[in-house]
Order: C-alpha cells, then structure tokens, then sequence
C-alpha cells in the first residue's frame, strides 16, 4: 500500500485558514482517496487535535436530522480553528462504509422500522465497514504519532492505536440531537459501543 500525497491548496474557511491535502492510496485493487485540512504545526506538545471524519452526503450537505455528522464535523473544525492546530481528515465512506446508494436503502428499511444495524444486516451488508488505515498512514505522512481524537468511536481509538498513533485523550463529540436522530444516536450507544 503506497500513500499518495495527490495535492495541496490554501483553505481558507469559516473555521480559520486551512491548508487542504488530497490523498490516494490502493490497498487490494481498491483505490481510496481522503483529504486533510490541517492548521498550524502538527508537531510538539500538546498533540495535535485530530477528527477522523466519514462523508455524510445526507448530514453534511443536505442537513439531515437523521444523523449528527454534520454537526461532529463543525465541532471539529471550530476547535482546530480555535486551537490555531490540528487536522480533520475526511474519508470517502458514507454510511460506514456502506456507499450512499446503500445507506438510502437502509433509510427506506428504518422507515420501516429496522434500526441502523439492523436494516445494514437485512441488505447483507458489514454493519460498519470502514477501515483506518488510510488516516493512520495520513497521520504518519504529517509525523503525528500522538493525537487528542475527537471521537466518540472506541474503534478508531483502536484502530489508531494498532497503527502506532497514540492517542493521548479522547475529545467527546457529543452533537445536541433531535428527535429525528434519538434511535440513531441510542442504536450508536447501545449496539455499536460509541462513548456518547
């Protein structure tokens, strides 16, 4: 598996001015591309702050009530902004992994009443499909071997931690929910182990 470093811009955003990255790698035949807006120096203490997000067609574009991605990625953004350093890296795996496509089938199942673990296993599909590699080796390319994650998902603590990055402190991100998103963020908490 190589790690391509494709591009590199300037970024200026709500948030505070960005450098934005773009990387490919292919790992199995399958290529994977990620970008990384990073603000300031990664290196030295205290860790960088670090949020490995998934794309979120529905959240982050369209505004969804039906998840709080939207909302994980803004926390996100506003605290490296502030912190004046960090990175937020932005993975191409909607609905963990599943595709959007996939995820708009799962919705119609949980119109239905299936919860989102349940309506992912009634299409045969893995529940959570992502993996972290590819944020790990973009870590790696910055020289980040620890980092504060903004997470709420024990296993990209795992996961990082499997791949030589430290994770030095947990940074809860817990989005106000509604009553559109309860049985998610309940589904999350309860079958799938999220620290929320």
């Amino acid at each position: 598996m190589e790690l391509v470093h494709a591009a590199e811009a300037d970024f200026p955003s709500e948030f505070g001015r960005f450098r934005i990255h773009g990387f490919e790698w292919v790992q199995g035949g399958v290529r994977e591309e990620a970008v990384a807006v990073v603000m300031g120096d990664l290196t030295g203490q205290p860790a960088p702050i670090l949020r490995i997000h998934s794309q979120c067609l529905t959240g982050d574009v369209f505004h969804s009530l039906r998840c709080d991605c939207r909302k994980q990625l803004e926390m996100a953004l506003a605290v490296v902004g502030g912190d004046g350093r960090g990175l937020v890296i932005y993975e191409l795996q909607e609905g963990r992994g599943i595709g959007i496509i996939n995820k708009l089938r799962a919705y119609q199942l949980q119109d239905q009443g299936a919860d989102t673990v349940e309506a992912n296993e009634a299409l045969g599909l893995e529940v959570d499909a992502r993996d972290y590699r590819l944020p790990a080796a973009i870590c790696r390319h910055f020289g980040v071997t620890a980092v504060r994650l903004m997470s709420n998902n024990p296993d990209k603590i795992a996961a990082l931690e499997n791949a030589g990055i430290q994770v030095v402190e947990r940074v809860p991100t817990i989005a106000v929910g509604s009553v559109h998103s309860k049985d998610y963020l309940d589904v999350k908490r309860e079958k799938l182990g999220h620290l929320i």
